[in-house]
């Protein structure tokens, strides 16, 4: 079997992980730089090139599609599907989850637990918005902010209030979240794989950081999650129409509840705290889906 990685870093970890695995289980992998790609739309033949070469007997690709190219990169993944090749995460599933307000309502419809959030557009409604997701302290986020970018812990009421303004005024889309003081400054990260959690870390932020990201400076270590928690993230994976992802979950005094649903999860992080080899689970699950035939279209006509 032919497997593409999608991945502008073939240097990163966790394309070389998976990079890795592919070869282990027998199969021929290419790296792919995303942005280097490009397509024929045409209704009979559609087509994905690569340096000139015809990108058609790929059996299966894994989308590593950093935020700053959702756009193209899912029109890239899009092509493929309309090639009839397995995505490991379709095209709709990664723009619906990297879109924070969007994924927020369909989890929210679903009766998934979530931090009180508020979203507006103008300004004048900034006392009552923070007001409604519990007062300060609050956490602000920038809708299109990653791994912890474009994320502010305001702590007292007019601290609130100045941020949403300075972020209203530069014309950003943010939302106002309830901070759940409780979590301690960490989250837990599910690695879902197909409907199952397969590797579990409790992230923890740096010593004065409320972000647990490991990006940050945080730290992870292996946890054992309880049945509620296995439940919300398959629940929530499910939700977002994504065979892979890493769910972010938050311990609340009113049970967990979802931070945010990870549509490239790093592999780094969870195979280094929890010493599974998840890169050989993801091409594992790739194997069985080509092998049955069940390349699903499980996104399709859904939010």
């Amino acid at each position: 079997m032919k497997i593409a990685i999608l991945s502008r870093g073939p240097k990163l970890y966790s394309t070389r992980s998976l990079a890795t695995a592919i070869k282990k289980r027998g199969h021929e992998v290419r790296i792919i730089d995303t942005l280097k790609c490009y397509m024929n739309i045409a209704s009979h033949t559609p087509m994905v090139y690569y340096e000139g070469e015809a990108l058609d007997d790929i059996d299966a690709v894994i989308p590593r599609i950093g935020a700053s190219i959702t756009f193209y990169g899912t029109a890239v993944v899009r092509q493929f599907e309309m090639m009839n090749k397995f995505a490991l995460n379709e095209s709709v599933a990664i723009s619906r989850s990297r879109d924070k307000l969007r994924s927020l309502q369909l989890l929210s419809r679903r009766g998934i637990g979530l931090p009180i959030t508020g979203f507006a557009h103008s300004t004048k409604d900034t006392k009552h918005l923070i007001k409604m997701v519990g007062g300060a302290p609050l956490v602000i986020k920038l809708l299109e902010g990653t791994q912890g970018v474009g994320v502010v812990l305001a702590e007292t009421q007019k601290a609130a209030e100045s941020v949403i303004e300075a972020f209203r005024g530069l014309n950003a889309n943010i939302l106002a979240q309830e901070f759940i003081k409780e979590a301690g400054g960490s989250d837990i990260r599910c690695f879902v794989i197909g409907e199952k959690v397969v590797a579990a870390m409790k992230r923890q932020g740096a010593e004065g950081e409320f972000r647990s990201n490991l990006h940050r400076g945080g730290s992870a270590t292996v946890i054992r999650i309880t049945p509620e928690e296995r439940s919300t993230a398959v629940r929530a994976a499910k939700i977002m129409g994504l065979n892979v992802a890493g769910v972010d979950i938050l311990r609340s005094n009113h049970g967990p509840v979802i931070m945010e649903v990870n549509s490239s999860p790093g592999l780094e992080g969870i195979e280094a705290a929890t010493s599974k080899n998840v890169a050989d689970m993801i091409v594992a699950f790739i194997e069985k889906k080509v092998r049955t035939g069940k390349a699903s279209n499980r996104t399709r006509g859904k939010g």
